[in-house]
């Protein structure tokens, strides 16, 4: 397991996100942010990945395909350098700026794609996170879109600024989209819908998306495997979607700040866990909270920050 923790320049994590990224994210649902991992933090966070995924391979995983195709749903914990990724100081600004301090991580996956042998038989992958969510809340009018609830972060540790390398597949502007069309059969080859933008990114860049942007996974015929690390965030009324077991007696645990251990869902209930009896009023110690508060970053006028 690495140990060293990245150097990140001086970055802390709580500087503001930019007027014209925060309008660019709701305009348009999601933003490429390029050169977030320097080159030396890229190669150890795939040496870490190579290192899960034979882990993973030889002990004949159910998250690994017969194409050799890894999909692994908590990963977090797998890595020191991993643990570090929940407070990645270029992006995490983006988590807390758009969603608030109220938050954990519900969902994180590791994806490695290797090259397709073969032609992928027709299917229609366009969906939007979130499973029920999509569904249950009631809102006064269908028209509106739906609440965001949560955001999730696209790490791009392979070469995949060229398409047909299995990038992620996008159509700008439609988290404000309730449904997509789909088309009467889906067993045939459709074209992608009207807008699709397929994410060309660099080893180092990264995307954040709203969790209603309508997207697709697209196959891979390149000659190479593609990797990737998202992680999401959502409110911590929410329930988690993924396993993580966690020793909380270990190293991996004892090395995570009291904001990374609320992003891990520390708590066991969602209002005064850290202390403060419950009084109709906000947990002040609640750590993003209150890092938030120190640091003068709390603001009125915006709900998610009051």
């Amino acid at each position: 397991m690495t140990s060293a923790a990245p150097d990140y320049g001086g970055l802390t994590g709580y500087e503001p996100i930019s007027e014209a990224d925060r309008k660019e994210f709701l305009d348009q649902g999601f933003l490429l942010v390029r050169n977030v991992l320097k080159e030396d933090h890229r190669a150890q966070l795939e040496a870490a990945m190579d290192r899960v995924y034979a882990e993973e391979q030889a002990a004949g995983s159910s998250s690994m395909k017969k194409d050799g195709t890894l999909h692994l749903l908590g990963f977090l914990n797998r890595d020191e350098l991993f643990g570090h990724l929940l407070t990645q100081p270029t992006l995490f600004p983006y988590m807390w700026g758009l969603a608030g301090w109220n938050i954990y991580t519900h969902h994180n996956h590791l994806d490695i794609t290797p090259p397709a042998a073969m032609t992928e038989a027709p299917s229609w992958g366009w969906h939007q996170d979130g499973y029920r969510q999509n569904s249950d809340p009631e809102t006064m009018d269908p028209n509106l879109p739906r609440p965001m609830f949560s955001l999730k972060i696209g790490y791009v540790i392979s070469d995949l600024s060229e398409t047909g390398r299995g990038a992620t597949k996008v159509i700008p502007g439609s988290h404000l989209w309730n449904s997509l069309p789909r088309p009467a059969d889906t067993t045939i080859e459709n074209p992608d819908p009207e807008g699709t933008v397929e994410i060309t990114a660099n080893p180092g860049d990264c995307f954040i998306f709203d969790r209603r942007l309508w997207h697709s996974r697209s196959p891979n015929y390149s000659d190479v495997t593609r990797k990737m690390l998202f992680v999401g965030y959502t409110y911590r009324w929410i329930r988690n979607l993924d396993d993580m077991p966690i020793d909380y007696d270990g190293e991996w645990w004892a090395n995570r700040t009291p904001v990374q251990r609320q992003l891990l869902g520390e708590a066991t209930h969602t209002a005064n866990y850290w202390g403060i009896n419950w009084n109709g009023y906000i947990d002040e110690e609640i750590p993003l909270r209150k890092e938030l508060k120190t640091r003068g970053l709390l603001d009125r006028s915006v709900p998610w920050l009051r």
